[in-house]
Parts: structure tokens; sequence; C-alpha cells
């Protein structure tokens, strides 16, 4: 990690920064982007289920288990009224949830990895 700090300094000095803090603040700025795009190319590997619609975190990580109310409070449904429609594309096939029964606790379908669960009210 050090090494890499030195090289980065060494080439941000070199591609033109004048100063030694340029020079540090384009290492920074390198590695961290670089750590950004490590951190994406592993979520990215991990199985999820994605979300459309009113949702603050589109991208879900999947777990055996997961239930579509667990997904849909993980990844923060952000209108104040419910959902009027909801539905789940699984290999390229589309299956309508009841939201009412969802409501009531009386339906909870198990995800897949891969799943896009489409949200509109």
């Amino acid at each position: 990690m050090r090494a890499l700090l030195v090289i980065l300094f060494a080439t941000a000095f070199l591609n033109g920064c004048v100063t030694r803090e340029g020079a540090r603040r384009e290492a920074q700025k390198t590695l961290f982007q670089e750590q950004q795009r490590a951190e994406f190319e592993k979520q990215q590997k991990e199985p999820a289920v994605w979300f459309r619609g009113d949702i603050r975190h589109p991208r879900v990580p999947w777990q055996e288990g997961l239930g579509l109310v667990e997904a849909l409070a993980t990844a923060q449904y952000t209108w104040n009224w419910d959902p009027r429609v909801l539905t789940i594309t699984r290999d390229g096939q589309i299956y309508t949830v009841n939201v009412r029964r969802l409501l009531r606790g009386q339906e909870n379908p198990q995800l897949e990895p891969g799943d896009i669960i489409d949200v509109r009210h």
C-alpha cells in the first residue's frame, strides 16, 4: 500500500504538479478512485436483488431466505403511502405481487439472486 502511494505520488509529481502537496492530493485522489472501483467490482460479483421505483438503495444484497418485505425495508421505499403495484421479474417472467396481502403479512415472496422488483404507486 505504501509503495503504491509512493508510485502515485511520483507519477502525479512528474505529470505537471508543481508542489509536493499537489502531488500528494493527486495521489490520494487516484488511490480513492481505485478503492471505489474495487469495491464496485466486488459488489457486482455478490448476489443481489435490484429495485426500480422510489427506492433509496436500488441494490440489496441477496441472502438465503430473503423475503420481499425484508428487501423493501432494506431498499428504503421513499413514498409516504403504500405502493399500488409490485412486480418481480425473474428470468424474463413477470410476477405480480398482491400488495394488500403483502401489507397484511399474508404474503412475503422469497426472492432469488438477480430478481428485479418494480415498485409503483
